[in-house]
């Protein structure tokens, strides 16, 4: 089953769906994850990444 858009992930968990991720808040960034792989962290810092995309 497809995860909705706008779901929110943290870094060091389990990408549940593969797409465009943005971080949230500022500075933010976008980037290409594939479901299975871990969220990196952003900047050095652990982040909150919101799926804005699908694959």
């Amino acid at each position: 089953m497809t995860k909705p858009i706008g779901i929110i992930a943290k870094t060091g968990n389990i990408c549940p769906e593969s797409g465009v991720w943005k971080v949230v808040g500022s500075p933010t960034t976008t980037a290409p994850i594939a479901k299975g792989n871990r969220f990196p962290p952003y900047r050095g810092n652990a982040v909150s990444w919101k799926l804005i995309q699908l694959a």
